[in-house]
């Protein structure tokens, strides 16, 4: 899969991913001690919506445009405040996790950000300012991930969200993963996948769920019947370590966000691949 990610910015599997990212760093932020937002593939920070690579796909219509004008219960329209807040702040534009954290995150708190594309971490850079509480690691975000765990404040989340453009990503994935718990068992880690029918996604999972790491929880949701070709119709997040309160507020979340960004027969699925 090439998961150029201006051309999916804001789309489904975005509003998925960083509405749950969201949850998981304002219950990190509920103690006063500081913590590290890690992100292993960072990318720009911020995607026009307006551009030729966003407007060819028009793919944000179908997640982040249809949010922004759908009907919500009051317990999800509360739990999706902040992230809405964050993602619809500038017309046309949509912020990356980067600048998704930058804005939420306190001034105690510091962000590890990787990207190895130069143009990418050019932008990047530029996105995130002058802001003393973040650094910009221009290399490739497992060797990016091995040098920053355990993080000083041993508090914090580590999202890993790569483009899956190699044919052995989920295999390098889950040996990197494995790699970083044994030396911060105790942090949180969220990992995006794209979610299609292939013998890949479910040796990932069913890695995950044979291996030494634990308390992993598995989130799925569907638009529409899953495809080994094609369009990207699911989307999935493996979270490592969640906060108490966050499989009560995903299941409250993601049956609503599958109602309303729906292209045919939408589900979700949520599931414990390893307990304690």
């Amino acid at each position: 899969m090439n998961y150029r990610h201006a051309y999916h910015a804001g789309n489904f599997a975005d509003v998925v991913k960083h509405a749950l990212m969201v949850r998981i760093l304002l219950y990190l932020m509920r103690k006063d001690a500081p913590l590290r937002f890690i992100d292993t593939h960072a990318g720009i920070g911020r995607y026009d919506l307006s551009s030729e690579e966003a407007q060819r796909t028009g793919e944000w219509r179908g997640g982040i445009g249809l949010l922004a004008e759908a009907s919500l219960s009051p317990a999800s329209a509360e739990l999706l405040k902040p992230y809405l807040d964050l993602a619809l702040a500038e017309p046309m534009r949509y912020p990356g996790s980067p600048m998704i954290a930058q804005k939420l995150l306190r001034a105690q708190d510091r962000m590890s950000l990787c990207e190895l594309h130069p143009h990418d971490e050019r932008r990047l850079v530029k996105a995130v300012g002058r802001d003393p509480r973040m650094k910009v690691l221009a290399m490739d975000g497992y060797q990016g991930l091995r040098a920053s765990v355990p993080p000083p404040e041993r508090r914090g989340l580590v999202l890993i969200d790569p483009p899956y453009e190699q044919r052995d990503e989920f295999e390098t994935l889950a040996l990197e993963l494995e790699r970083a718990w044994t030396k911060w068992p105790t942090g949180t880690y969220a990992i995006w996948y794209p979610l299609k029918a292939t013998p890949e996604v479910d040796a990932f999972r069913a890695c995950l769920s044979q291996g030494k790491i634990r308390r992993v929880l598995c989130l799925e949701l569907l638009i529409d019947d899953v495809q080994s070709e094609g369009p990207l119709k699911g989307t999935g997040l493996i979270v490592i370590n969640p906060p108490f309160v966050f499989e009560a507020e995903a299941r409250q979340l993601l049956p609503e966000l599958a109602r309303i960004m729906a292209q045919g027969r939408a589900q979700h699925r949520i599931s414990w691949l390893a307990g304690e």
